[in-house]
């Protein structure tokens, strides 16, 4: 696949405090990117060398096969955890004002702007002043001039932030929209649900440097490990729980059931297949749940973390 943002080789450090340490990543073109790390990680720092606010040590970054140059702004769209907004101008003087700056005419970013904010049911709110509106009204200010002069990059950080979950899921169909029609998007969260339900791929960062990165499903994959929750309507309920736990690692599952069956997760070691395992419950009684345990993003990162 096509990258759209490659790293080579980043480092950044500020005094004797190392931010950044050899980081090197490739984010495909028309995908969502998580790029996922605990507070002090080194995220904001690398979204600041890619919005050129700060300059790398040491090290490269691409975009679309060139190196960052600054006219490449105009290409890219980046919204910040703490938000930017100025509180005492009206929102439509604003939003013209930023769209300018991107490189677009007033008579372009006013049909823009029309098309977002009526989009967004807002129209009436084009002579208020930022600090008439809630947090997550601004919020949605903010969005529509982050992407409004159609980006190749967009730079999501704690996008979410402020959102009741109605709204949460409105920008969140709106990203996905927005990935859909061609842009690339880097999306920078502590919300590890929504890390699931949006990127294709994902990097780790952790103290400053690169734990893990790829594809979610391939990163899945490598983190699985044969736990299967069960559910069964044992003949022998004493005597199958005995056998179970003489023969795999076995705990106490819960999961939602309508029938009264014991509830176990079972691990099973690499020789035995999950259809081995279904072949021996069946003679035990009625199997009524049979379900892998993938890992999380969640559990993914806390084990990485805690690992490192």
């Amino acid at each position: 696949m096509e990258n759209l943002l490659v790293a080579k080789n980043v480092s950044k450090t500020y005094g004797n405090y190392k931010a950044l340490n050899d980081i090197s990543l490739e984010v495909p073109k028309g995908s969502i990117f998580g790029l996922l790390g605990p507070n002090g990680a080194g995220k904001t720092t690398f979204i600041r060398i890619i919005n050129q606010i700060t300059l790398p040590d040491t090290g490269t970054v691409l975009l679309d096969g060139e190196p960052l140059r600054p006219d490449h702004i105009q290409h890219i769209g980046y919204l910040p955890e703490e938000r930017g907004l100025y509180k005492s101008m009206k929102v439509g003087e604003q939003a013209l004002y930023l769209a300018q700056l991107k490189g677009l005419s007033q008579t372009e970013a006013k049909e823009r702007l029309k098309y977002w904010f009526d989009r967004f049911g807002i129209s009436d709110w084009w002579n208020k002043k930022i600090q008439e509106l809630s947090k997550g009204m601004a919020q949605k200010i903010q969005f529509i001039v982050t992407v409004l002069h159609r980006p190749k990059l967009l730079i999501f950080d704690e996008p979410f932030s402020g959102f009741d979950p109605i709204n949460a899921t409105l920008i969140k169909d709106e990203i996905l929209q927005l990935r859909d029609e061609g842009a690339t998007v880097i999306f920078s969260t502590h919300r590890m649900e929504s890390v699931e339900e949006m990127c294709d791929h994902i990097a780790l960062i952790h103290k400053s440097n690169k734990l893990l990165d790829g594809k979610l499903i391939n990163i899945k994959r490598a983190y699985q490990n044969n736990i299967y929750d069960v559910g069964l309507l044992a003949n022998n309920p004493e005597q199958t729980t005995q056998e179970l736990r003489s023969r795999f690692q076995v705990s106490t599952a819960a999961f939602k059931s309508i029938h009264d069956e014991l509830q176990y997760r079972i691990k099973i070691p690499e020789s035995t297949s999950a259809n081995d395992l279904v072949s021996y419950l069946t003679t035990q009684g009625q199997l009524t749940h049979f379900v892998e345990v993938i890992p999380s993003a969640n559990d993914i990162f806390i084990e990485t973390v805690k690992n490192n």
